[in-house]
């Protein structure tokens, strides 16, 4: 899956455009090479250090087998589950090669209709984001909020920056839904609510998308969140509206409205970039009608904290009950199972082909 020989060739001409003095006359295409040749140091080390345990729980379950020392054995046995656990998340990691996996990624939350109850869920959604990525060392920036008017968000848009952070974030944009007690009903009732999670990948200026002017309105206004006096008494805040699709994007997170536009600039044309992936993706895999039993639109997963625990995602068919850790941030099993299932039609068509 990693494609060892040819990522030990590719490290080996990326040494090689590190020791030419001249590579520095195009910083950003300098600072480019060096990211992948960290990326791919990272990776071979990983895989040297795997091989390494592999010898040692070996070496070490045969040890306790020739000394009959169960414990001894029972620790080899752990270790080797613990390094098939983290072997197998690589693998997974290797099939993030699509157009964009590697980029940042902006992702949206909107609370559906449902007032304070909604407008709690797409908090709560939006802390398991937070959390999720902050597990996995990422950086977390919010760019834009708009409060609920009780509790909770009515909607917000965060940046997660790092390596793949759109590869593993792209499957979960969709509809996802939670049951539970309402804290907000005097009467204790079971509510459902529902709250909407949009993923685009953050894209570099290599990428060329071609935006109209005419095509965009452009709406000014005061931000509602923190960010200190100047930021709630100006209009600093931006919103672009791009007319022939409809998409909308703000950024309120900035000290001026300088700033906030360029950033909605930025968002505007991630968000058309993210919608031309989507067309092509969905041109060339015409026969994925598995969309059509999905309920409720673009469904994509179903949190039920009473009147029992059980997290289930639709597409895949995973579940959890142990609500409370998923809603904490622990979601990566959900992200694995979309990931491998995503890829499972090219490989399947693969092997189609070989037996062929």
């Amino acid at each position: 899956m990693f494609d060892w020989d040819n990522a030990r060739r590719r490290l080996d001409e990326l040494n090689a455009y590190a020791e030419d003095p001249n590579i520095w006359n195009d910083p950003d295409r300098a600072q480019e090479l060096m990211k992948e040749r960290q990326h791919l140091e990272t990776r071979i080390k990983t895989v040297q250090q795997f091989d390494q345990e592999l010898e040692d729980a070996i070496e070490l379950e045969s040890l306790g087998d020739s000394e009959e020392d169960e414990d001894t054995v029972q620790e080899a046995q752990e270790a080797l589950r613990d390094l098939q656990g983290r072997v197998q998340k690589m693998e997974i990691e290797s099939l993030l090669s699509g157009e964009a996996d590697a980029n940042d990624t902006y992702l949206e939350v909107n609370a559906g209709a449902g007032g304070t109850e909604a407008q709690d869920w797409a908090h709560m959604l939006r802390r398991m984001y937070v959390r999720w990525a902050e597990s996995q060392g990422y950086k977390v920036e919010q760019i834009a909020e708009t409060p609920g008017e009780e509790a909770g968000i009515k909607s917000a848009t965060l940046r997660i920056s790092g390596h793949n952070a759109f590869g593993w974030l792209k499957s979960e944009s969709g509809v996802h839904r939670l049951v539970r007690i309402s804290p907000f009903d005097s009467q204790a009732r079971r509510h459902t609510s529902f709250a909407s999670v949009w993923v685009y990948p953050v894209i570099d200026d290599r990428i060329e998308v071609e935006i109209l002017d005419k095509d965009v309105r452009v709406d000014t206004f005061r931000s509602s969140g923190a960010g200190g006096q100047h930021v709630n008494t100006t209009d600093s805040a931006v919103r672009l509206t791009h007319i022939p699709t409809g998409i909308v994007v703000g950024c309120q997170s900035g000290r001026s409205q300088h700033q906030n536009r360029a950033q909605a600039w930025d968002m505007l044309r991630a968000r058309l970039y993210e919608r031309e992936l989507k067309r092509r993706e969905e041109a060339a895999q015409a026969t994925a009608d598995q969309k059509s039993d999905i309920g409720w639109g673009n469904q994509l997963r179903s949190y039920v904290l009473q009147p029992y625990q059980m997290v289930k995602d639709v597409r895949t068919g995973v579940e959890r009950t142990d609500s409370k850790k998923v809603l904490d941030g622990d979601i990566t099993d959900f992200l694995e199972a979309a990931l491998a299932q995503k890829v499972a039609p090219d490989q399947d068509a693969e092997d189609e082909d070989a037996r062929a």
